[in-house]
C-alpha cells in the first residue's frame, strides 16, 4: 500500500475544476494527457505515440496545427476504449463559458479539435502559435471519458459531482472512492496499457499542516510521501537527518521578486492612484533607472537565500529562471551585493541626501517608500534584511504584511489597500513562475496588459510598465518557433524586465516533497504533477 499526505486536502480528483496543485494530483493518479513534462522540462510521451514537431510532420509550417497520434488499445479505467472522440469531447467541455472549467483559458484560442480518425486528433489554432503544446500536455489538462462526462457540459456539470470524484482513467490506478476536502482511495488499474502498478492500493489523506505531514513521514514512517513541504528550512533538515527518508527538491521557475510599482500610489490622487493613464502618472522616483538599480544592487541574495530558504532557495537575477535553455546570463552580476557601487551609482547620478536626515531625494522628493507583501514568516525577514539594505543607501522603508487571501485573491475595490492587483504601494514582493514555455507569462509585461481601472486591474502587467522595445520583442516571439531564435528573443524579454527594473528577482524558489528511503522511483517536478510518474513507484 502507498500512504500519501497531503496538509491541503483535495477537494476533487479531477483538475478541470480544481482549486489548485492539491486536485491535480489526486486526479493524475488516475487521469493521464497525451504528454507529460519531465523534471527538466522536456516532453515525454504518455497517450500519445510521441511527440509532433515541426520536424516530424505533427506540427504544420504555418504553426496553425498540431496532429497527435494516440497508443493503440488504450483502454478506460472500467475496459472502454479510448479514442480521439474523447479527446474532443474534453476540449467542448473545457471550453464550455458555463462548464466552470479552471483551464479555459488553455483552450480559447483552438479553433477546433478533431479526430481524423479513432487515433488521430488535429489541433487547429486562431492564429500561428510557436508552442503548440499547450492542451493535453501536462496534468493539468488530461483527457476524459465522453461516455462518463457527455451529460456535464456547461451549466449542467454543477449536477455530476459523483462522477468528478471518481472520474473514468487510462492510468495506473482507478479511484474507488473519494471524499471531498479529506482524500481518496484508489487500487490497481486493471486495464492499464504498461506493466501492473506495484502498489495494490493507494491511500490519499488531506488535512493537518505541513509540520504533521513531513513528521508522518520523516518521523514516524507513518506514511510514504507527504507533499509541499513548507516548513521551515532548518527543521526540514533536522527531519532528514533521522534517516527514515529524504528531502525532494523540484526547481522550475518559481522566482521571488519585487515588482517596482511604475505608477504613482501617492493617495492624495484618489482614483488615480497606481493608475497608468497612458503613461501620464509616472511613479515620482522609481522610473528613474539608477534608482531601482541601486536598490537591486544593494541586495545580498545568497543571503536571502542561504539563511531564509536554505536548500530549498537558490540566488537568481533573472524572471526567467529556467529551463535552460531560456535562461540569460546578462544579469549575473546582481548575484554579488555591491552596497559601496549602489551608493556611488545615485551620487553620480544627483540622487543624493541634501538636507541630512538620512534619506536621498530625487528631484526634491525623498526616497521614501512602502513595501508590501504577504503575512508570512520568511517573507517578512526577507523584507527586513532588504530594509537594511536599503537603509544603508539612503532609502526609508516601510514594510507592510497582508494576509494572504486578501491579497492574492481580495476584491480590488473593498480591499484596495491590500490587494496585490490595486498595487497602493511603492513595491511589493511576491512568486510568480514562467511556465516551460514563458511566452503566456511575458505577455504580463505587455503595454496593452497594464492593469488598470478598466481592464478591473485583471490583466498582468502588475509593474505598470511599457516598453516599444518590449512589445516589438513579444510580438516577433509570437510568430517564432521552437529553437535558437525563439530562444534568444525569451532572454531578451527577460533581459528588459530586469535591466530596466520593472521587476527584480530575488530567489528561485523550489518545489518540496518528502519521501521515505524505501519509496523508489519518485522524481519530484516542477513542470508537473509530482504524480507524473507515479507508474514507475515502487518498493
Amino acid at each position: 500500500m502507498l500512504t500519501l499526505r497531503y496538509w491541503q486536502a483535495p477537494t476533487v480528483p479531477f483538475p478541470y475544476l480544481s482549486g489548485g496543485d492539491k486536485d491535480v494530483d489526486a486526479g493524475a493518479l488516475t487521469l493521464e494527457p497525451l504528454a507529460n513534462y519531465d523534471p527538466d522540462g522536456n516532453l515525454v510521451p504518455k497517450l500519445a505515440v510521441d511527440i509532433p514537431t515541426l520536424d516530424n510532420g505533427g506540427v504544420s509550417s504555418d504553426l496553425l496545427s498540431i496532429t497527435w497520434r494516440l497508443r493503440d488499445g488504450v483502454q478506460w479505467s472500467d475496459g472502454s476504449a479510448v479514442t480521439a472522440h474523447d479527446a474532443v469531447f474534453t476540449w467542448r467541455y473545457c471550453s464550455h463559458q458555463d462548464t466552470g472549467c479552471t483551464s479555459r483559458d488553455r483552450f480559447t484560442e483552438l479553433a477546433s479539435v478533431e479526430a481524423v480518425d479513432d487515433l488521430t486528433i488535429e489541433i487547429t489554432f486562431e492564429k500561428p502559435t510557436p508552442y503548440p503544446y499547450s492542451v493535453f500536455v501536462g496534468s493539468v489538462t488530461p483527457i476524459i471519458s465522453q461516455a462518463q462526462f457527455a451529460d456535464c457540459v456547461g451549466a449542467a456539470a454543477a449536477g455530476c459531482a459523483a462522477s468528478t470524484q471518481t472520474p473514468l482513467g487510462t492510468g495506473p490506478y482507478r479511484v474507488v472512492e473519494f471524499t471531498p476536502n479529506e482524500g481518496g482511495v484508489y487500487e490497481r488499474n486493471p486495464h492499464y496499457r504498461g506493466a501492473p502498478a506495484w502498489f495494490d492500493r493507494v491511500i490519499l489523506h488531506g488535512g493537518g499542516d505541513a509540520a504533521s505531514a513531513v513528521a508522518a513521514v520523516l518521523v514516524d514512517g507513518a506514511a510514504d510521501l507527504a507533499w509541499n513541504a513548507q516548513i521551515e528550512p532548518d527543521a526540514l533538515a533536522e527531519a532528514q537527518a533521522r534517516g527514515l527518508g529524504a528531502v525532494h527538491l523540484a526547481f522550475a521557475s518559481q522566482v521571488e521578486r519585487i515588482v517596482v510599482n511604475q505608477t504613482n500610489p501617492d493617495p492624495a490622487l484618489g482614483g488615480g492612484r497606481s493608475e497608468y493613464q497612458d503613461g501620464a502618472n509616472p511613479h515620482p522616483f522609481l522610473t528613474f533607472t539608477p534608482i531601482p538599480q541601486a536598490m537591486s544592487m544593494a541586495i545580498d541574495r545568497h543571503a536571502i537565500a542561504e539563511q531564509l530558504y536554505g536548500f530549498t532557495g537558490e540566488p537568481t537575477c533573472n524572471l526567467v529562471a529556467a529551463p535552460a535553455a531560456y535562461v540569460s546570463t546578462a544579469n549575473d552580476g546582481c548575484l554579488r551585493q555591491d552596497i559601496e557601487g549602489a551608493a556611488r551609482l545615485l551620487d553620480e547620478h544627483g540622487v543624493v541626501d541634501s538636507d541630512g536626515d538620512g534619506v536621498r531625494e530625487y528631484q526634491g522628493v525623498p526616497l521614501r517608500i512602502t513595501y508590501q507583501t504577504t503575512a508570512n514568516e520568511i517573507r517578512e525577514q526577507t523584507q527586513a534584511l532588504i530594509r537594511g539594505w536599503w537603509q544603508a543607501i539612503g532609502i526609508e522603508t516601510e514594510l507592510l504584511q497582508h494576509d494572504a487571501g486578501t491579497f492574492f485573491g481580495g476584491d480590488p475595490v473593498a480591499d484596495a489597500a491590500m490587494n496585490y492587483r490595486r498595487f497602493f504601494a511603492d513595491v511589493q514582493m511576491y512568486t510568480n513562475g514562467s511556465g516551460v514555455d514563458p511566452q503566456q507569462a511575458l505577455a504580463n509585461g505587455l503595454c496593452g496588459n497594464v492593469q488598470t481601472r478598466a481592464n478591473g486591474w485583471a490583466s498582468g502587467n502588475n509593474a505598470r510598465s511599457c516598453n516599444a522595445e518590449y512589445d516589438q520583442a513579444f510580438a516577433r516571439l509570437t510568430q517564432t518557433p521552437l529553437g535558437p531564435e525563439r530562444e534568444a528573443l525569451v532572454e531578451q524579454l527577460n533581459d528588459i524586465s530586469v535591466q530596466q527594473y520593472y521587476e527584480i528577482p530575488l530567489v528561485n524558489r523550489a518545489y518540496v516533497s518528502v519521501a521515505l528511503h524505501s519509496l523508489l522511483g519518485v522524481q519530484a517536478n516542477g513542470w508537473d504533477s509530482l504524480m507524473w510518474n507515479v507508474a514507475e513507484w515502487r518498493r
